[in-house]
């Protein structure tokens, strides 16, 4: 599990099963892209924090986990973050 911070402040909260070192997640870019002005994405620098990671958590336990850390950090609420789902009940 991890957390993207983004040069506005905002966040996204994702899972990787994969490992991968470069995997940023899947943010709509559209959304991001409509926060940040042209100069500030000529210069462009995110942050990520792994958050939660287990060798052997199975793939509906790693949902869970993404959900409850989502819905904790508010990422789904628009204000603050870019994840969409879960539905930010605010």
């Amino acid at each position: 599990m991890y957390k993207i911070t983004y040069p506005n402040g905002k966040i996204y909260v994702g899972s990787d099963v994969t490992g991968t070192v470069t995997y940023f997640g899947s943010v709509n870019d559209e959304l991001v892209a409509a926060d940040h002005t042209p100069e500030q994405l000529r210069d462009f620098t995110v942050r990520k924090q792994v958050l939660w990671e287990s060798p052997t958590a199975e793939p509906t336990e790693v949902r869970a986990r993404e959900r409850q850390y989502i819905e904790t950090l508010q990422s789904n609420n628009p204000d603050i973050g870019y994840n969409r789902t879960p539905k930010f009940r605010g």
